[in-house]
C-alpha cells in the first residue's frame, strides 16, 4: 500500500510503551534514519491458536523519533515509529517534564469522569494488563474464547482489553451489541465512540466470524487500518478503498462506505451466507452523520436498507438532534436496534472570545449567556474612557482599580443611549484582532498547540507568511525540524512545498486542499510531534484525520461557497470546536472564537446555543442505483462454449424496487412529520387568512365607522385621504432628490478618473436590515478601467444588469427623465473590493491616495490597483440591491491587504474632508423635500389632535398588534415549509424519471428487465453518472487512442471541480495534443443528446467533459516529471494531485468492467500504471 503513515497517537503510543523490561534488541530503520533500539516481545507460540503479530510495515517517517518502545515481529526487521505527543509547552523544563510525566504515569492517560464505570478488575489484574500489550490482551482472550466457548465473552472482558476504565455509554453500547442488538451511538467529537467499534471487533474475531469498517474517507480508511492492525495483527485486516485491496478475506476489513454499497447491489434480499457478506456479523458504520450530506448521503442510507437483516450494524455519529429518529428508522426496516448517547466530552471544552486587545471568556461564570464584558455597549464605554483591556498581568494589575468601578449598572443599557447601527458597525471594525493579536494570547496563556480554521486556501497561507516573523520554536525543535525537513526532501523531492520551509521553522503551517496529501501528511506528523505550534486549515480537517489539538481557533462564523456567502451551521461549528482537547495529556480544550467586521459575540452565542441539527434525508437516486435494484445480478452474455445468451438471475419489479427505496428515512421521519407539520402549517394559513382580513382598509373602516360618530368619521376619513397624497408626493420629491445626487457624484466623480484615489464612504443594510458604513478607496468608472476579465463578467451576467430609473421632475406636468446609473470599483477597508452604483456612495472626501509612484520605474498606484483587481477571482458576493443597481462585494488578496490598511476608519475622516458639493438644482430638491416632510408630520399632528383620534388610535393599536402577529405566524411558516421541504421525500420520482432515461437509450428494458451491454458497463462502474462514463468507455473512438491519451480523455470526465486559481502570478498549463482534442469534440455531440435526453424526463444528473487540463493528465501520463508539471502552473499542488488520482481511479476500474474492448482495458492499465508514481503514488487518502 503506497500511502504516508501520519504518526501514532498517544493512545497508540500508551499501548506499546508500558513495558519496564530494558531494549534487548534493535533494528534499522530507513536508510536514512538512525538506529534504534526496540523491546522486541517473544512471540506467543501455543498450537493452533490464534496469532496477533504486530508487525505492520509502516510507511516512512521522516522525523527523528529518538529511543521508543514498540512491539516488532521478531522474524524480521520493521519501520515502525510509535510516536508520543508532546506537550508543546514553550519551556523546555516542561518539556521534559512532560516527557517524564509520560513514561512514568501513562495509565492516568483516560482520566475518570462521574459517567465512568468501574469495572469489576483487581489492582493484580490489572498490574497485570499495564504490563501486556494491547495486542497481546486481544490475542489472549481470543485463545481463551476459542478454549472456552462463545459463552466467555461478556462486557468485563472486553474491557479488560484496555488498560484504563471504559465510560458508561461505551459499556451501554458493548452491552447492547452482545444482546444482539443493532446500536446507534450519539456522542461528541473524541468522545471515545471508536473504541466500541473495537471491542465488537474483539468479540467477533473470538468468535471466528467477520467484520465490516467503513468510513467515508479513504484517509480516515487508512488510519483505522493502521490503528487496526496495530491491535489484531496484520493477518487479520485488511482494507478496501478505490486505491487499495490488502487481505480483502481478513476477518476485520476496513472500506470506504461507496464500496460496501457497491458489494451490496449485489446482495439485496439475500442472506449474508449467500452473498458477498459470507460470514459477516457486523458492520460498523463511522461518522454516520454524513447522511446529511448533500453529495453523498445517499450512500449511507443504501447500505442501512440493503444490508441483510442478520447482520448486525453499529452506527457511529457526532452529537445530532434527532439520533431517536435515526435508531427508529433502523429498527424499523432493519431490527431491533438500541439508542446510546452521551452529551459529556472527555476533555470538557472552554469557550473564549478574542478581540483586538483581550481574549475574554465567551460565556458567563454560569455558561447560559453571553459574559457581559463583551456586550456592544461595554465596550462602547471602554473606547469613550479611552480604557484598553489588553488582559496580560501588569495591564490587568494597573487596571484593576478602574475595572472594579466599571460595574454592571455603570454600563447597564437602560443608562446608555442606544447605539446606531454605524456606531455597532464601527465597535466591531474596531475590536477586528490580527492574527498575532490572537496568537500572543493563546502562547501567553499556554493554549498552543492550535489549529486554527480559516475557510480558504489563499487565507490559511496568508496567515503563515504573515508569522514568519514569530518563533514559536526553541533551539532544539527548530533543529528537529530542519532534520525532518531534510529526510522528507531526500525521499520526497517533489512534493517539499518550499513556500512553506520558512514558516515550518517558524512552527506555523498551512493544511488544505491545495496541499498534496503527501506534504499534508508531514504537516500532521510535525504538528503530533509538538514541532508545529499552529496549523491554519480548512474546516475538512475537522472531518478528516484524527489530529486534536489543546486549542481550536474559528475566525468567521460564515464562510464562501459558490453561490456566495453562508453562516456556518451550528453542527460545523461543534465539529471543529471538538478538535480541542486532547484524551489524557490536556485537563481541558480551549475554543477562540474570533471579532469579525460583521460578527461579534452576540452572534457567536446565538449559533452556539442554537443547539445541533438534525439528520436530514439526502436519498436521491443515480443510473447505478436504478440499474443495480432492477436488474439485480442479471447480466446478459455470451457463454464461452454458445452464443445463446443466459440470465443469471431474475431482476426486481418496478414495485420490488419501489418498496426498497421507499424504505429510506427520508420516508420514515416524513410519515411521523410530515402529517404533524402539513397540519400546522395549514392552521397558521388558516389564521393568517382570518388575521389579514380583520386589518384590511375596508375592515378598519367598518370598524371606524361602527365606533366613531359620523362626523368625527368624515373628518379622520377625509384627514387619512390628504396624508396619503402628501405621503405619495414626499416618496416622489425624495426620488427626485435622489436624481439631483446621482447627477452631483456622476460629475464629481469623472473629476477624480484620472487624479489621485480619493477616500470615499459606502452605506448599505443587509438583508437583516443592519446598517454598514464601509471607508474604500476608489478606483475608478467600470467603463474606464483596463479590466477585461471584470467587463466580461458584468457584460455577460444578467444579474449585474441596471435598470434604467423613471424619475417623475415636476409634480403638476408629471414629466419623467430616466436616470442611467454606472458601476463603479473601490477597495475596501475591509480588503474587499466593492462594485457599486452611485446609489451607495454616501460621500466622498478630498484626501485620498496620491496617484504617484513610489519609486522611480514603479507603476502607478492605480494601475497596480486595477491589475490586482483582475487578477481577482471574480466571485462577487451581492450585499445590497435597488432600483438603482446592486452593490457587490468580492475578497481581495495578500497584494491588496498592505492597501487596504491605508484607508482610514471613518472617525477620522471629518466633514471638512468632504467633497461632494452639490448644484443649486439639488439644494432646491432637498429643500422641497424637507418641506413636504414637514408638512406630512404636521398632518399627522392635526390628526392626532381631532376628537376622535383617540377612539381612532385604539383600532390603529390593534391594527399594529395583528400585523405583528401575522409576521411571528409568517416566520413561523417558513419555518415549516422549510422542514417539510427537508423530509418529504422525492426518492422514488427521481427513481422513475431515471428509469425512464435508460428505458429510452436501451441500457435496460423495464418491462422484461434485461440489460444491454452498455447496462452492463454502466451497473458496474463507479461515478457521478455512470450512464455518461459507460457510453464513453465503450466507444471505439477509444480503441486509437495511446496510454497517454486514453489518461488525458478519462481525465476530461473527473475534473468536475477543478480550477485555475487565479491568485497564483503563475497561468501556465500544459496543452493536449490535437488528437485529444478531437476526440473530445467527438464526444461532446454524445453528451448534448444525453443532457437533452435528460431535460426530457427532468433528470439533472452532470455530464462532466471539460477539456481544460486534459493536457496537464496528458503530460504525467507521458512521464514529465512533477517539479517540470509544476513549474509556472496555475494550478494548485493539491488540485493537480486530485486530479490525477481520480483519473488513475477511472483507469484503473476499465480492466475490470464488462464487455469492455480488451485493446482499450489493456491501455488503461498501462496508463495507470505509469501516472500511479511519487508524490501522488504516497497519498493518504
Amino acid at each position: 500500500m503506497n500511502s504516508l503513515s501520519s504518526i501514532s497517537s498517544l493512545k497508540t503510543f500508551s499501548f506499546f510503551s508500558l513495558s519496564t523490561s530494558k531494549p534487548s534488541s534493535s533494528f534499522k530503520f530507513h536508510s536514512l534514519s538512525q538506529t534504534l533500539d526496540f523491546c522486541i516481545l517473544k512471540q506467543l507460540s501455543l498450537p493452533n491458536l490464534i496469532q496477533f503479530q504486530a508487525s505492520y510495515n509502516g510507511p516512512k517517517s521522516v522525523i527523528s523519533a529518538g529511543p521508543k518502545f514498540s512491539a516488532a515481529d521478531g522474524e524480521e526487521e520493521e519501520e515502525i515509529d510509535y510516536n508520543e505527543d508532546d506537550d508543546d509547552d514553550d519551556e523546555e523544563e516542561e518539556v521534559a517534564d512532560e516527557y517524564d510525566d509520560i513514561s512514568g504515569g501513562i495509565s492516568d492517560e483516560f482520566q475518570q469522569s462521574e459517567d465512568e464505570f468501574e469495572t469489576s478488575v483487581d489492582s493484580t489484574d490489572t498490574s497485570t494488563r499495564r504490563g501486556e500489550f494491547k495486542w497481546q490482551r486481544v490475542e489472549k482472550l481470543c485463545n481463551e474464547v476459542k478454549e472456552f466457548g462463545d459463552e466467555l465473552i461478556d462486557v468485563d472482558e472486553l474491557a479488560s482489553v484496555y488498560d484504563f476504565r471504559i465510560d458508561k455509554f461505551q459499556r451501554s453500547a458493548i452491552e447492547a451489541f452482545l444482546s444482539g442488538y443493532s446500536v446507534v451511538v450519539s456522542a461528541p467529537t473524541s468522545s471515545g465512540k471508536t473504541l466500541i467499534a473495537e471491542a465488537a471487533a474483539v468479540a467477533t474475531v473470538a468468535r471466528g466470524r467477520r467484520i465490516f469498517y467503513t468510513t467515508p474517507l479513504k484517509a480516515l480508511s487508512n488510519q483505522k487500518f493502521r490503528e487496526f492492525r496495530e491491535s489484531f495483527g496484520d493477518n487479520n485486516v485488511g482494507l478496501l478503498t478505490g486505491d487499495s485491496a490488502v487481505n480483502r478475506e481478513a476477518q476485520i476489513l476496513i472500506m470506504t462506505t461507496e464500496i460496501l454499497r457497491n458489494m451490496l447491489y449485489q446482495s439485496v434480499g439475500m442472506v449474508s451466507s449467500e452473498s458477498g457478506l459470507f460470514k459477516v456479523d457486523v458492520i460498523v458504520l463511522d461518522e454516520v452523520h454524513y447522511l446529511s450530506d448533500i453529495s453523498r448521503g445517499t450512500v449511507w442510507e443504501e447500505i442501512i436498507i440493503y444490508c441483510p437483516k442478520e447482520v448486525q450494524i453499529i452506527c457511529l455519529s457526532a452529537t445530532v438532534a434527532n439520533a431517536d429518529e435515526l435508531a427508529g428508522w433502523i429498527g424499523q426496516i432493519h431490527g431491533q436496534t438500541e439508542l446510546v448517547t452521551s452529551s459529556k466530552r472527555p476533555v470538557p471544552l472552554t469557550w473564549h472570545f478574542s478581540t483586538k486587545n483581550a481574549l475574554l471568556p465567551l460565556l458567563d461564570e454560569k455558561g447560559k449567556h453571553m459574559n457581559r464584558k463583551l456586550s456592544l455597549n461595554y465596550l462602547q464605554v471602554l473606547a469613550s474612557e479611552g480604557k484598553s483591556y489588553r488582559d496580560d498581568g501588569s495591564r490587568r494589575r494597573n487596571s484593576r482599580k478602574r475595572r472594579g468601578d466599571m460595574s454592571s449598572s455603570n454600563i447597564s443599557a437602560s443608562e446608555q443611549p442606544k447605539l446606531s447601527k454605524n456606531d455597532m458597525n464601527t465597535i466591531r471594525r474596531s475590536q477586528v484582532p490580527q492574527v498575532v493579536d490572537t496568537l500572543w494570547h493563546l502562547r501567553a496563556r499556554d493554549m498552543l498547540p492550535a489549529i486554527w480554521f480559516i475557510f480558504n486556501r489563499r487565507g490559511c497561507d496568508a496567515a503563515v507568511q504573515y508569522l514568519e516573523d514569530c518563533n514559536l520554536l526553541d533551539d532544539c525543535e527548530v533543529s528537529e525540524v530542519e532534520l525532518a525537513l531534510k529526510r522528507f526532501r531526500i525521499l520526497y523531492p517533489d512534493a517539499l512545498r518550499e513556500t512553506a520551509v520558512k514558516g515550518l521553522l517558524k512552527g506555523v503551517a498551512a493544511h488544505h486542499a491545495g496541499c498534496l496529501p503527501i506534504w499534508k501528511s508531514f504537516i500532521e506528523e510535525l504538528f503530533q510531534k509538538g514541532l508545529v505550534k499552529v496549523v491554519f486549515a480548512t474546516e475538512t480537517l475537522a472531518a478528516g484525520i484524527n489530529m486534536p489539538a489543546r486549542t481550536a481557533v474559528i475566525s468567521s462564523l460564515s464562510k464562501r461557497i459558490a453561490s456566495g456567502r453562508i453562516q456556518l451551521a451550528s453542527n460545523e461549528l461543534l465539529q471543529m470546536a471538538g478538535r480541542a482537547g486532547r484524551r489524557g495529556i490536556d485537563e481541558m480544550g480551549h475554543v477562540v472564537l474570533v471579532q469579525t467586521p460583521y460578527e461579534g459575540a452576540e452572534e457567536c452565542c446565538k449559533l452556539l446555543f442554537a443547539g445541533v441539527e438534525p439528520l436530514v434525508s439526502q436519498f436521491t437516486a443515480s443510473y447505478g442505483m436504478v440499474l443495480n435494484l432492477l436488474a439485480g445480478a442479471k447480466v446478459i452474455h455470451r457463454s464461452n462454449e454458445s452464443d445463446n445468451t443466459k440470465a443469471l438471475q431474475a431482476g426486481r419489479t418496478l414495485e420490488e424496487a419501489r418498496k426498497l427505496v421507499e424504505q429510506s428515512f427520508g420516508n420514515y421521519v416524513g410519515s411521523n412529520v410530515m402529517l404533524a407539520a402539513k397540519e400546522e402549517l395549514a392552521k397558521i394559513q388558516k389564521e393568517i387568512e382570518m388575521l389579514t382580513s380583520e386589518i384590511s382598509d375596508d375592515a378598519i373602516d367598518r370598524k371606524s365607522k361602527r365606533l366613531l360618530s359620523e362626523a368625527a368619521y368624515k373628518e379622520i376619513v377625509d384627514l387619512q385621504e390628504e396624508l396619503k397624497a402628501e405621503k405619495r408626493l414626499r416618496t416622489e420629491l425624495r426620488r427626485r432628490m435622489e436624481l439631483k445626487r446621482f447627477s452631483a457624484l456622476k460629475g464629481l466623480l469623472r473629476e477624480f478618473e484620472n487624479g489621485h484615489l480619493p477616500f470615499l464612504c459606502l452605506q448599505y443594510k443587509d438583508s437583516e436590515g443592519v446598517e454598514h458604513s464601509v471607508p474604500a478607496v476608489y478606483l475608478g468608472k467600470l467603463d474606464s478601467l483596463d479590466s477585461p476579465k471584470l467587463k466580461n463578467m458584468v457584460s455577460s451576467d444578467d444579474s449585474f444588469a441596471l435598470n434604467i430609473v423613471e424619475i417623475q421632475t415636476s409634480g403638476d406636468e408629471f414629466e419623467t427623465q430616466d436616470v442611467e446609473s454606472s458601476y463603479y470599483v473601490a477597495l475596501g477597508s475591509d480588503n474587499s473590493w466593492y462594485l457599486f452604483t452611485e446609489k451607495w456612495v454616501k460621500t466622498v472626501y478630498k484626501i485620498g491616495f496620491p496617484n504617484v509612484a513610489l519609486a522611480q520605474g514603479d507603476a502607478l498606484p492605480r494601475e497596480t490597483m486595477r491589475l490586482l483587481l483582475d487578477k481577482g477571482d471574480m466571485r462577487w458576493e451581492k450585499l445590497a440591491v435597488s432600483e438603482s443597481g446592486g452593490l457587490w462585494c468580492m475578497e481581495g488578496s495578500l497584494e491588496t491587504w498592505s492597501w487596504s490598511l491605508n484607508v482610514p476608519v471613518l472617525n477620522s475622516l471629518s466633514e471638512d474632508d468632504e467633497v461632494l458639493h452639490m448644484s443649486q438644482e439639488y439644494h432646491d430638491a432637498v429643500e422641497n423635500y424637507k418641506q413636504q416632510r414637514t408638512k406630512v408630520a404636521r398632518l399627522k399632528k392635526m390628526i392626532a389632535r381631532t376628537e376622535a383620534f383617540k377612539e381612532y388610535k385604539k383600532i390603529l393599536d390593534t391594527v399594529k398588534f395583528t400585523d405583528e402577529k401575522i409576521k411571528r405566524l409568517k416566520a413561523r411558516s417558513k419555518r415549516l415549509l422549510k422542514r417539510i421541504e427537508q423530509i418529504e421525500p422525492s426518492g422514488w420520482k427521481e427513481f422513475l424519471r431515471i428509469s425512464n432515461v435508460i428505458h429510452e437509450i436501451r441500457v435496460l428494458d423495464i418491462n422484461t428487465l434485461v440489460i444491454f451491454p452498455l447496462g452492463e458497463t454502466a451497473a458496474a462502474i463507479r461515478g457521478e453518472n455512470e450512464l455518461w462514463l459507460a457510453m464513453i468507455l465503450r466507444n471505439k473512438i477509444l480503441l486509437d487512442l495511446k496510454p497517454a491519451q486514453l489518461a488525458a480523455v478519462c481525465s476530461s470526465l473527473v475534473s468536475e471541480g477543478i480550477k485555475v486559481r487565479s491568485w497564483k502570478n503563475n497561468s501556465y498549463i500544459y496543452e493536449p495534443s490535437s488528437t485529444v482534442i478531437n476526440v473530445i469534440n467527438f464526444l461532446e455531440d454524445q453528451r448534448s443528446s444525453l443532457l437533452q435526453l435528460q431535460e426530457k424526463h427532468e433528470v439533472e444528473i452532470p455530464c462532466c467533459l471539460d477539456s481544460q487540463f486534459t493536457g496537464m493528465v496528458e503530460a504525467w501520463a507521458s512521464g514529465l516529471t512533477w517539479r517540470e508539471m509544476m513549474m509556472d502552473c496555475a494550478l494548485d499542488d493539491g488540485d493537480l494531485a486530485r486530479l490525477l488520482r481520480r483519473t488513475i481511479d477511472l483507469l484503473a476500474q476499465i480492466p475490470k468492467l464488462p464487455d469492455v474492448d480488451p485493446l482499450l482495458q489493456k491501455n488503461a492499465m498501462a496508463a495507470s500504471d505509469v501516472m500511479d508514481r511519487p508524490p501522488i503514488s504516497e497519498l493518504a487518502g
